[in-house]
């Protein structure tokens, strides 16, 4: 077996038997080298495989801590906000409501959903924060006669989904999500307690209720070092595909 993988193990098992949480430093290369005998190429294989992992992540000039947990959302399979997929693995979400308003739709917006544009919309803007780390900067936007009372709902920790089907009885069916990384500006650094420059995942989507009416429009800018998407592939017959892959860069 490797030296590197047989260090990744008997890591792994230090940090159990320590009981270490996310947060809490560990060795770093040149005292791991020294415990264990092994070559800095060596620790550094096995912090490598570990940080891609999610065990630890290094911070350039600080060391190697246990890594915070991400938050998974699905992407595919059922339709989830941040809300419950945080709910559903015991962390708790609360909201910072940035903007509750109404306002004439812009362009894009009326098109994702299917308005005229300056058809009035609720515009909800909230700094989220799971567990009070700051976790992601959303932009919703929802045909204002759908939910009427919507400016008056306290988003605090309240999900909106929620009311949506609740309170105002919208059946929330399917929605199209596209995922895109980016890098934080000035502001979103600011906001989501990282540097500008960090990386984030940028989400954009359009929910539809069971008669195929677009209900909900958002864009959600997450934290790249605390999010992930996970997605559920299922393979088809085969087919013609429907155009080419294209990477375009700027």
């Amino acid at each position: 077996m490797p030296f590197y993988h047989q260090l990744k193990e008997l890591l792994l098992a230090e940090i159990e038997r320590k009981g270490l949480r996310p947060g809490d430093r560990i060795p770093g290369d040149h005292e791991l080298c020294l415990t264990y005998g092994v070559s800095r190429t060596v620790v550094r294989q096995a912090l490598a495989e570990l940080e891609f992992a999610g065990v630890v992540e290094r911070v350039k000039g600080r060391g190697t801590f246990v890594a915070r947990p991400k938050v998974t959302e699905g992407l595919a399979q059922s339709l989830t906000g941040l809300f419950e997929d945080a709910a559903a693995r015991g962390s708790h979400l609360r909201s910072e409501v940035r903007a509750l308003e109404e306002r004439p739709a812009e362009i894009q917006v009326a098109h994702d959903l299917g308005v005229a544009p300056g058809h009035p919309v609720v515009f909800l803007e909230r700094l989220r924060f799971i567990d009070d780390v700051p976790w992601a900067h959303t932009f919703t936007y929802v045909p204002a006669e759908l939910a009427p009372g919507l400016l008056a709902e306290d988003f605090t920790e309240a999900s909106l989904y929620h009311l949506l089907e609740r309170r105002y009885g919208v059946v929330l069916a399917r929605a199209r999500r596209t995922i895109e990384a980016a890098v934080a500006n000035a502001e979103l650094a600011r906001n989501l307690d990282i540097r500008v420059g960090d990386p984030v995942l940028v989400l954009r989507s359009v929910c539809v209720d069971g008669d195929g009416r677009p209900v909900e429009h958002f864009v959600a800018f997450h934290r790249g070092d605390r999010s992930r998407m996970e997605v559920d592939l299922t393979r088809s017959p085969r087919r013609a595909s429907r155009s080419p892959l294209m990477v375009v860069t700027d």
